[in-house]
């Protein structure tokens, strides 16, 4: 058993970094390059588009990954943006999860974003008609602080990561940059100063991953060539070197899990500050895309050995009878399962949701619960305001859920009745 069971920990590892690993950290950067020439100007556009802004966001949230929704979250507080806008950016947005389904069944990847994008938008402008957001910016304006504590708090905050912006990337103007807010504000002490946004600088975490990123990104590169000979039925294995693919998977995937350790990402992968890092120094966004490449590896791998061993134990010991009893099993879920990932979408963070979609990509369960779940997950972007205004994302919750019950149901019925 112990021999069993070490060969499916070699064999998780091989097919998650060969067959997912490379080919996410291989969009992610693609991604990353495009939010870091256009991300700020997407924001400065949703500020000033009133009428369209729940459109603009339903398209930011649809980006791959939390950059899009991280950025959009703080607006509403501020009362640039409405809560509808919110809503709809939340509903749109797949988070890192969207990575995997986007590398490993993309047809499947954009059914589902042109569905969130449709239910995104209509009930953004539902919730926007109703003024429901009205209520809630006015319970948070009250406790809102004056501009003389907002500058004696911003006087004694850390300004750490700040300081190292202005000077490492040489801004002159010693102002330090962000993206729909401004330094001193109430969201600036928020997101910046009250709650983690960064590794600390002086840490082995901190030097590891912040000169680390370059060997992690020359092993992805060497991982795509073995990705894309994969995709053409070759053996790895059985190439001049033996075994070769499942070396290249171990190294892959183990670096990935050091990364993430030395991240100290866990569950959440983007805070807001990193997220705004990233949008505005490449090398930002070379660096945090590696950390967010070895989250979604680590995430994948755990789901695809938890999937291995469950299989194993559910026969017994017996693969192949554990694999005939999941069979089985599958030709009898139904709204339950529908339910589960409505229910996983809630969880804040990226993590629980990368292993929901890799479950379905084993086909676990029907299209109907990834819909669900697609829907109802906020990925990372829900921390941010969960720090700001607690109420606002309690609320935006409770719609995205309804809405993913409401459209993952309706899938279902679509799926019995005509599949």
């Amino acid at each position: 058993m112990a021999a069993e069971i070490l060969r499916l920990i070699i064999y998780s590892a091989e097919n998650a970094f060969i067959q997912v690993t490379v080919f996410v950290g291989a969009v992610l950067l693609l991604f990353g390059y495009i939010d870091y020439k256009h991300s700020g100007k997407l924001v400065k556009k949703i500020e000033e588009s009133k009428k369209a802004q729940p459109i603009i966001g339903s398209l930011l949230g649809l980006t791959p990954g939390c950059g899009g929704a991280i950025f959009v979250v703080p607006l509403f507080p501020k009362g640039t943006v409405s809560f509808g806008t919110i809503v709809a950016t939340l509903i749109a947005t797949m988070g890192d999860s969207a990575f995997v389904l986007m590398s490993v069944m993309p047809l499947k990847y954009l059914l589902v974003s042109i569905i969130s994008f449709i239910v995104a938008i209509i009930t953004g402008y539902i919730v926007d008609y109703f003024n429901f957001g009205d209520k809630l910016l006015e319970k948070y304006n009250e406790k809102r602080r004056s501009e003389q504590e907002l500058e004696s708090l911003h006087r004694d905050a850390d300004h750490t990561i700040q300081n190292i912006v202005l000077s490492e990337y040489d801004h002159r103007e010693n102002i330090i940059p962000h993206i729909g807010h401004y330094e001193g504000d109430e969201i600036d002490l928020i997101l910046h100063h009250t709650i983690k946004g960064h590794q600390e600088t002086d840490t082995i975490g901190y030097k590891f991953t912040h000169n680390g990123y370059i060997i992690y990104w020359i092993i992805i590169a060497i991982g795509l060539i073995f990705g894309i000979l994969d995709l053409f039925q070759v053996d790895l294995n059985d190439l001049a070197i033996p075994n070769l693919g499942a070396i290249m998977g171990i190294i892959g995937t183990g670096f990935s899990v050091i990364m993430m350790i030395m991240g100290k990402k866990f569950i959440q992968d983007d805070t807001h500050e990193e997220t705004e890092l990233k949008a505005l120094f490449l090398k930002e966004t070379l660096i945090h895309n590696a950390q967010e490449t070895a989250f979604v590896a680590t995430w994948v791998f755990l789901a695809y050995l938890a999937y291995e061993l469950f299989i194993l134990g559910l026969g017994l010991g017996d693969y192949s009878a554990g694999e005939a009893l999941v069979t089985s099993f599958l030709s009898q879920t139904g709204l339950s399962a529908v339910i589960v990932g409505t229910l996983i979408g809630i969880i804040p963070g990226c993590g629980p949701q990368i292993i929901f979609v890799t479950l379905y990509t084993k086909g676990i369960m029907p299209f109907a619960a990834l819909l669900a779940n697609a829907i109802s997950q906020d990925g990372d972007a829900l921390f941010p305001l969960i720090a700001i205004d607690k109420r606002s994302a309690l609320w935006s919750t409770v719609f995205n859920t309804i809405a993913a019950l409401v459209v993952g149901i309706l899938a279902y019925a679509i799926e019995i009745n005509f599949f």
